[in-house]
């Protein structure tokens, strides 16, 4: 009874680790797929939106009694469309080489890193002067005798306040990519710091 308790013993023992360590590695491909599949489709939302204001602005114009105003005849409104079409461009390709089942290397980490911090810049500055722009077209300068001229072109601010609403959401997302793309990186790779000077120095001290 012994010898074959032991047998039993002997000849089941393995095939747990085995097990253990098959199902651990179908859990995290999961886990990677998921998370591949959620970045994916977190790279699309801001194409998506950066397409759609891009899309209101190039439609946006007026004419009345008063005049005519287009988007092109104001440099920060040419420059949100640029930036949309540039951040959108940016968007479709990293969601495309993110879909891409493959291991993450140093360089592509750095890569997606600087490139969504650049991007997160890009799509905030493009909002930050279209809203500044808008504040004067609504409120006006008396300083400068700037009048509102939202009262005259109403529905040429409206589309803009829209286009510039859709704008600052793609910032967010941009923050959010910039956070997840360098937690990816600083988590897995060391930032490249050496401090060869100091160590001598050091040594030297001390000895």
């Amino acid at each position: 009874m012994m010898e074959k308790s032991e047998k039993c013993n002997g000849a089941t023992a393995p095939r747990f680790p085995m097990a253990l360590m098959g199902s651990s590695g179908s859990e995290n491909e999961e886990v990677i797929t998921t998370m591949r599949t959620a970045e994916t489709m977190l790279r699309l939302v801001p194409m998506a939106l950066g397409v759609a204001a891009l899309v209101i602005m190039l439609k946006n114009s007026q004419s009345n009694e008063f005049g005519s105003v287009s988007y092109s005849d104001l440099g920060a409104f040419k420059y949100l469309v640029h930036a949309n079409g540039i951040c959108a461009g940016y968007s479709l390709l990293s969601a495309i080489i993110a879909a891409i089942p493959r291991p993450s290397t140093k360089p592509r980490a750095w890569t997606f890193f600087l490139l969504d911090q650049i991007c997160t810049y890009i799509i905030l500055g493009a909002g930050a002067v279209s809203t500044e722009l808008l504040y004067l077209a609504k409120k006006g300068d008396a300083a400068i005798t700037w009048s509102a001229a939202c009262g005259t072109f109403s529905g040429f601010c409206h589309k803009a306040t829209t286009s510039v609403i859709i704008t600052f959401i793609v910032v967010i997302c941009y923050a959010v990519l910039s956070l997840i793309s360098s937690y990816r990186l600083f988590s897995k790779f060391d930032a490249p710091m050496n401090y060869p000077d100091k160590t001598i120095e050091t040594t030297v001290l001390h000895g």
